[in-house]
């Protein structure tokens, strides 16, 4: 869907893109990166909207460097920043859209109310835009972005300003773009936690640079590390260190609670040990013990499971090699 080879973008103080390769297969791609590491300025140039500094890249196998009009036929966009006229109903805007990139009027206006239906705003669709909440904003913008039924839609920042809630509807509506029309997506957030429950692919920058290009199954597979979390009892005030004591017995390696772990909320409810192998998962024998200490001891057991990578980690680590 998209190729980018050795991409820069300097400013005259700053360089958003440093020398930027990786490639965007079909499906829903996350792109994330903190707030100024490159990823709006990465859209505008894919759209064809600026120019590089040096490098190549294309989009649907078009250059954005000499067939920008035609990637934007093509294409559906969604930007970051508020811009829908507020005099104008979500209708109007849409249709408009939908006319702006080659729609027939008959066409445009079916296309249009069969999309606000999509993404929640059918009955409100003639009132102004200006009256209209951050949320039914934002679902105007994605509304416009796929009235064309285009093979590729760019979100930028789509849940910004949005409450949790919101987040939720917007981030399943993003994922139904893909499942229910086929049409894949770019879609930037600064939220780790968005795009591991959204993507299927994950890409990282920071500073321009890429830093890492894997599935999110790969970002996001299992550790060596088991976390059992369990009820107090009146035999035992202290479940965890009862817990604790028993796994040692049984001849497993629970870790020691950390200095500070009474002062959050819950922390001292929750055992965690190392286990065998990690996206194979542990010996079945692990969990077994655990399990059968827990109930010996008359400790109510929560959960169970084992703990999984997040994307965080990668600037984590990014961090921690700077510092070295």
């Amino acid at each position: 869907m998209i190729a980018i080879e050795s991409l820069s973008k300097r400013f005259p103080r700053v360089t958003a893109l440093d020398r930027l390769t990786v490639g965007i297969e079909p499906g829903v791609t996350g792109l994330v990166g903190a707030n100024g590491a490159g990823k709006s300025t990465l859209i505008k140039i894919l759209l064809g909207l600026s120019p590089a500094s040096e490098g190549t890249a294309s989009v649907l196998g078009m250059d954005v460097a000499t067939q920008g009009g035609a990637i934007r036929e093509r294409v559906g966009y969604m930007p970051e920043h508020d811009c829908l006229p507020p005099d104008v109903s979500a209708t109007e805007f849409v249709v408009h859209m939908a006319r702006m990139s080659g729609l027939p009027a008959t066409a445009a206006r079916e296309r249009t109310a069969d999309t606000l239906r999509h993404v929640g705003l059918y009955e409100e669709r003639y009132r102004p835009m200006g009256g209209y909440s951050t949320g039914m904003k934002q679902r105007v913008k994605l509304a416009q972005a796929l009235v064309h039924d285009p093979r590729l839609v760019l979100l930028d920042e789509p849940t910004n300003g949005l409450d949790p809630v919101g987040r939720d509807e917007m981030l399943g509506l993003i994922r139904r773009v893909h499942t229910d029309f086929g049409i894949s997506v770019l879609v930037t957030s600064h939220l780790l936690g968005e795009l591991e429950r959204t993507s299927d692919h994950i890409v990282v920058i920071d500073g321009g640079k890429l830093l890492r290009s894997s599935s999110t199954a790969e970002f996001t597979q299992r550790t060596a590390v088991l976390a059992v979390e369990v009820t107090d009892t009146d035999e035992h005030p202290d479940g965890t260190a009862a817990l604790r004591t028993a796994l040692r017995k049984a001849g497993l390696v629970p870790h020691e609670p950390a200095p500070d772990s009474a002062m959050a909320p819950g922390a001292g409810h929750l055992v965690t040990l190392d286990i065998g192998g990690e996206a194979q998962g542990a010996d079945e024998s692990v969990f077994d013990t655990v399990r059968d200490t827990a109930a010996e001891l008359g400790l109510g057991l929560v959960r169970m499971e084992q703990r999984r990578h997040q994307i965080s980690e990668v600037f984590t680590e990014r961090s921690a090699g700077d510092v070295a």
